[in-house]
């Protein structure tokens, strides 16, 4: 089972059947109930984890280094949740983001020739160089089991133990070199990818409103405790 099919129970008829009711809720935009603490919330009370981690390339270590990422990676197997799920996304390359510190740099260099260096690279970019790029993002996934004991039944401790889980995670795959990434705004970073992996073809296109990140945040009406 793929993360998408994890997070919506394999089925996406919810999408864009909101309503009213959900007009200033995440509910508006993906068919899920809530991202709270960096976690994702279904439309039937399952509660989920999403961790994004940097690769390493283990043929450019040395075989005693291998051998001792492979086995802290076995540990953390034999104690990781039994939902847990690696999957790897597949995208063309997103150049914009180069572009612009390219323009930036080309803004504030004085010598002209490297001026025109940094000019003629946009250009090369622009005329589709890059189109053939891809890129690689791989995603750690985990749902909230019974025998993790949360310390109450509430939404709140649920999380709390899920969170939990995730920083054992990180102990465990950074013996591995493995990088988790932490970003500054857990639920805004966990809103984005969603809205990606949902709407594959639309997400290259057209991009979520920045007010739409206002949204996670606890909605009142969504879960009373």
């Amino acid at each position: 089972m793929k993360l998408k099919e994890l997070i919506l129970g394999g089925s996406v008829r919810d999408l864009g059947r909101g309503g009213s009711q959900y007009r200033d809720s995440i509910q508006a935009w993906l068919p899920i109930k809530n991202i709270l603490g960096g976690v994702v919330i279904t439309k039937d009370n399952r509660f989920v984890k999403i961790l994004e981690v940097l690769p390493v390339n283990i043929y450019l270590k040395s075989p005693a280094d291998r051998q001792n990422i492979i086995s802290a990676f076995a540990a953390y197997l034999k104690i990781a949740p039994d939902s847990m799920k690696i999957e790897v996304r597949t995208l063309p390359a997103d150049t914009s983001d180069y572009v612009e510190r390219m323009r930036q740099y080309a803004e504030k260099e004085e010598n002209d020739y490297c001026r025109q260096m940094i000019e003629d690279n946009i250009q090369e970019i622009g005329l589709g160089i890059a189109n053939d790029a891809i890129r690689h993002r791989f995603f750690i996934s985990f749902a909230y089991e019974a025998h993790m004991k949360a310390r109450k039944n509430t939404v709140r401790d649920i999380i709390v133990r899920l969170n939990e889980e995730a920083d054992t995670a990180r102990r465990y795959l950074d013996l591995c070199e493995l990088e988790v990434l932490e970003p500054r705004y857990a639920d805004d970073f966990t809103l984005k990818l969603l809205y990606e992996i949902i709407n594959k073809e639309t997400g290259h296109r057209v991009k979520l409103p920045e007010g739409v990140f206002d949204m996670t945040t606890a909605v009142h009406g969504i879960y009373e405790e």
